[in-house]
């Protein structure tokens, strides 16, 4: 099978404008950006926000393992194989991050022949959204020391890390840092630090804003630090709303692209789900829902962390509420849950494979306590057995959930046209009852508490005393009633990456707590999970060329 970006090389795409006038979209509400990719006015979105809404169909996954379970690709192919059944449908994907295409994750354009294109443009700067989010971050940080440079009227506490700095590079050594050395022309020295431009509040911001007035608002309700008597600082304070919001006023239009097989495909903003919400933008979300049928959404790893966010912060800021849950697995994850070593994954093994059946298990239940259907979607990988394959399918079937093997990687549209079928035998049988896992009304220990045991496994919550007293004070401030972002491990169900399958007999380690009060959510840090990934042993970076015609290889 050719690789990934020799497939999307080879494809035929429609021009951009073709793509979008079978969606509905009108000449002038397109900023092109070259003939395949596009920019979609706002106003396209309030010229259709009186039609009927189509299906949400939201895809999610098993917690993740380095085998892979193949959700994004999922996404596409359904998307895929829903035009095939002549529906009228659409793709809602979130921007990648230079950060993993460079480290060891790859790209977010899906892979084999269910992909979204161009490939290349999407995966390497696109239409420049991240390094806009950046720029606009970086330029508040400036802006914030400059303050502090000429006489800190607002009183800042220096000794206290606010607001950093990002960059969209995988680089740990930047992870905390001290600025302003060399000098008084240099600045006042003080402790700082660098996140992941896919962890900047401006993203979050970006993606769960109703609209542009809203993006200011919510720019302006950033704090940015704290006084020495401890009260919080914002941006609006430091005059820096309009400057921001100037930088990203082409970032906030979604952007439009199309499947491998011509399908739209919006693709907007790119929070982690490990670290941030973790779902692509509202207002590209609800624009397709308007100009489409089906829209087929994803949230980034499994549903403990892009879907429980997706269902308790997104719906909670905004009209969205799903249909139906799509819950990817594959066999080779589910052994990996089983404890098998990833080396030994291509050899036959029903008993690892039964155990590791329980993370499928848990994720399952916990989409059902969101109220929605759900329908599994086993993608086969080549290795995979019959029995192997079997053994998945009738687990759904007794557990009374409807399931289908997808190759869509394989075999594009055609290979998920069975999983379409069932999604749309489930959304015309099944009507979702959704509902969030929590009221926002509630106190945050019991959502954090309802968080660790109803969803992770957990049999509670232990607080370090740095968290505590964060919340003591954020709850003085006036900030329990927002919902609640946990920044976890994606590779268990616990905060503990080491422990696979559905682990039980353990307590969540809150370590500390943050309000991000501009996007509307508090970030709970548990374990060891860290803001700004680091490159492993072998970057991906380290395989890619480039001719000097511009061809790219190496690129997954």
């Amino acid at each position: 099978m050719l690789s990934d970006i020799e497939i999307a090389q080879q494809a035929q795409l429609k021009p951009i404008g073709e793509v979008a006038e079978g969606l509905g979209l009108l000449p002038d509400e397109l900023d092109q950006y070259g003939r395949y990719k596009a920019k979609v006015s706002l106003a396209a979105l309030e010229r259709v926000r009186t039609r009927p809404k189509g299906k949400l169909i939201f895809t999610t996954a098993i917690t993740a393992t380095p085998a892979g379970e193949g959700k994004t690709c999922t996404s596409i192919g359904l998307t895929q194989a829903l035009g095939h059944l002549g529906k009228k449908v659409a793709a809602c994907l979130r921007e990648p991050s230079l950060g993993p295409v460079f480290g060891i994750k790859g790209g977010a354009a899906g892979g084999g022949y269910a992909q979204v294109v161009p490939m290349e443009d999407i995966n390497l700067h696109f239409t420049g959204d991240f390094a806009a989010i950046t720029a606009a971050h970086n330029l508040l940080a400036a802006l914030i020391d400059n303050h502090i440079n000429f006489g800190n009227a607002l009183e800042i506490d220096v000794t206290r890390p606010g607001w950093g700095r990002v960059l969209d590079v995988n680089d740990r050594q930047l992870r905390q840092i001290i600025v302003g050395l060399g000098g008084r022309g240099n600045g006042v020295p003080r402790e700082s630090f660098f996140e992941i431009t896919a962890a900047s509040e401006i993203m979050a911001i970006l993606c769960l804003a109703q609209d542009f007035s809203d993006l200011k608002e919510r720019l302006g309700r950033i704090i940015i630090g704290y006084n020495r008597e401890g009260q919080p600082i914002q941006a609006a304070q430091l005059q820096a709303v309009e400057s921001m919001a100037i930088l990203l006023k082409e970032a906030i239009k979604p952007n439009l692209v199309q499947t491998l097989e011509g399908q739209p495909a919006f693709i907007h903003g790119g929070p982690f789900a490990n670290i941030a919400h973790g779902n692509n933008s509202i207002l590209a979300t609800q624009l397709a829902l308007h100009l489409a049928d089906y829209v087929v959404t994803e949230g980034g790893f499994a549903a403990d962390l892009g879907a429980e966010k997706f269902f308790d912060i997104v719906c909670n800021q905004s009209d969205l509420r799903p249909d139906i849950a799509v819950l990817v697995a594959s066999v080779r994850a589910l052994k990996m849950h089983g404890g098998v070593a990833k080396t030994e994954l291509n050899g036959e093994n029903l008993p690892a494979l039964e155990e590791g059946l329980s993370n499928l298990g848990a994720h399952i239940k916990n989409i059902r306590k969101f109220g929605l259907p759900v329908v599994v979607a086993l993608n086969r990988f080549p290795n995979d057995t019959a029995a192997e394959l079997d053994l998945v399918l009738n687990y759904c079937q007794e557990h009374g959930v409807a399931a289908a093997v997808s190759e869509v990687v394989a075999r594009g549209g055609a290979g998920g046209v069975e999983l379409a079928q069932q999604v749309l035998n489930v959304l015309e049988a099944e009507q979702a009852n959704f509902t969030p896992l929590y009221s926002l009304a509630e106190p945050v220990e019991e959502k954090l508490n309802r968080l660790a045991t109803q969803v992770y496994g957990a049999d509670g919550v232990l607080y370090s005393a740095t968290a505590e007293k964060k919340l003591a004070v954020l709850e003085e401030q006036g900030f329990s009633r927002l919902p609640i972002c946990v920044a976890k491990t994606q590779f268990s169900l616990s905060d503990n990456p080491e422990l696979l399958g559905a682990p039980r007999g353990w307590k969540l380690n809150l370590r500390d707590v943050k309000v991000a009060a501009g996007a509307g959510f508090l970030i709970c840090y548990t374990g060891k999970i860290q803001t700004l990934p680091g490159l492993p042993r072998h970057p991906a970076a380290a395989d890619m060329k480039i001719t000097e015609s511009g061809k790219i290889s190496g690129l997954f």
